[in-house]
């Protein structure tokens, strides 16, 4: 059931985002329509209601049932009769209140998968919500990770699987309660091989290669095994793949330290405006719409300075919408290219953001989503990416995969603020997905590990 459906209309279908439409276009439509604070305030009492709903009657089946047998109007009676929904409204659709602390930083690595959390210092969306941003520059992804655990960044931006990975405790001194409540970008990513193998385009053919990725818990990691094994090749027999941090894999690249990379944005690029590497396939070609990087906190930092999170989340999704309109690429490259930001030429920054680019074989290609912008961080990416964390050894026994990705991946949040910042709302509660064909069922995470055929379990 969708956080914005009608939960009391038993014979809703929720073909979009509010339940009330027969399609997606359709919603769209009324929603250009309608008064912006009449559809936020609907869409408020709707996520109070079928929260309530959902925990009453997890099975929605039976949520159809009882409907239909006492009626809309007596369900809500009913309902309101155990809990005082009307309360819970107005507490919900109170603005956040005074900031716990205006003075911020957040780390980050310069890459355009960072873009919302970047562009919203020097274009204002941080300043919007009343606080005052740091934006720290940071070398690598265990510097981030170790300086967010450690407090000296308030939030940070990381790499989908860090936060998963922190709560485990995988790769980190100790577990820590960490939580991601939006998704920087999705696509964006890249395999890009040095020039001498222009004529080796065929995966089977590079045993013995040396791969280098930006970090061991990161989706670059995951992709480029998933893709590798698939072509037959043990990424830990056949191949060597080491953490190289993004601004160092072009210096490594000419360096002939390394044969190519599955790595983020500009980093792909800048190979090629370099003329040391060509692009041999987008990562999205791959999986589309894989999530990449994400905005992470502690879940002390969340409970403990509830407002402030509020607003610096609102702020990044704010920026997240901006970014995701093609119209305000160009606009966003300047703002994020400069020295103290991703200190790259323009030209590179906007072949990625515009998805017009120069792939280093004397082509130009035109792929207007070779990177997004959605901030929804879906449960079943997170259960996919537990998948493959168990599949190469990085965490072992059992694990509980829902109750893992509901309390990292924080849905919940992120739809409550999309509206607000001018994006839909997702039509459904879960995403379904493919990787490289090959369907994901989240309900059944063990199933999809065992299926393959190479794996570390």
């Amino acid at each position: 059931m969708s956080l914005f459906s009608n939960p009391f209309d038993p014979g809703s279908r929720l073909a979009c985002g509010c339940g009330r439409h027969a399609s997606r276009a359709e919603h769209e439509r009324a929603a250009r329509t309608a008064a912006p604070d009449a559809t936020l305030a609907h869409a408020a009492d709707n996520a109070v209601e079928n929260a309530v709903m959902r925990a009453l009657f997890p099975q929605d089946a039976l949520r159809r049932r009882f409907l239909r047998a006492v009626g809309s109007g007596t369900a809500m009676a009913a309902v309101a009769a155990l809990f005082p929904l009307a309360a819970a409204k107005e507490a919900f659709a109170q603005s956040t209140g005074p900031l716990e602390k205006r003075k911020l930083k957040v780390g980050f690595i310069p890459i355009t998968c960072a873009t919302p959390i970047i562009m919203a210092h020097p274009m204002g969306f941080y300043g919007k919500q009343g606080l005052d941003v740091e934006v720290v520059k940071t070398a690598g992804w265990a510097l981030i990770r170790d300086k967010a655990m450690s407090g000296e960044y308030d939030a940070a931006h990381m790499l989908s699987p860090m936060p998963l990975a922190i709560s485990l405790g995988a790769g980190a001194s100790r577990p820590q309660p960490w939580t991601m409540p939006a998704v920087e970008n999705i696509n964006g990513q890249a395999i890009t091989l040095a020039m001498k193998h222009k004529n080796r385009r065929d995966p089977k053919d590079w045993k013995g290669f040396k791969f280098a990725v930006p970090f061991d818990y990161s989706m670059h990691n995951y992709l480029l095994r998933y893709y590798l094994a698939e072509h037959g090749i043990d990424p830990d027999t056949d191949v060597q793949i080491r953490s190289v941090p993004p601004p160092e894999m072009v210096a490594n690249l000419r360096a002939d330290n390394i044969d190519g990379f599955l790595a983020p944005d500009p980093v792909n690029q800048r190979a090629v405006y370099d003329g040391v590497g060509f692009i041999h396939t987008l990562s999205k070609a791959i999986w589309d719409g894989h999530p990449c990087c994400a905005f992470s906190a502690s879940r002390e930092f969340v409970t403990t300075q509830p407002n402030t999170y509020q607003a610096l989340l609102k702020a990044i999704i704010e920026a997240t919408a901006y970014a995701r309109a093609p119209a305000h690429r160009k606009e966003i490259a300047s703002a994020i290219a400069t020295p103290n930001y991703l200190n790259q030429p323009v030209t590179v920054v906007e072949q990625v953001l515009t998805g017009t680019y120069a792939d280093g074989l004397g082509n130009v290609l035109s792929d207007p989503e070779r990177i997004d912008f959605d901030p929804m961080p879906w449960g079943s990416f997170a259960v996919w990416i537990l998948t493959q964390m168990k599949r190469w050894g990085q965490i072992k026994g059992e694990v509980d995969y829902q109750k893992v990705a509901n309390e990292v991946f924080l849905a919940t949040d992120a739809l409550r603020l999309m509206r607000e910042a001018g994006l839909t709302p997702p039509a459904e509660s879960a995403k379904t997905f493919s990787v490289m064909g090959k369907p994901f069922d989240a309900s059944q995470p063990e199933a999809y590990l065992a299926s393959f055929k190479i794996r570390r379990t």
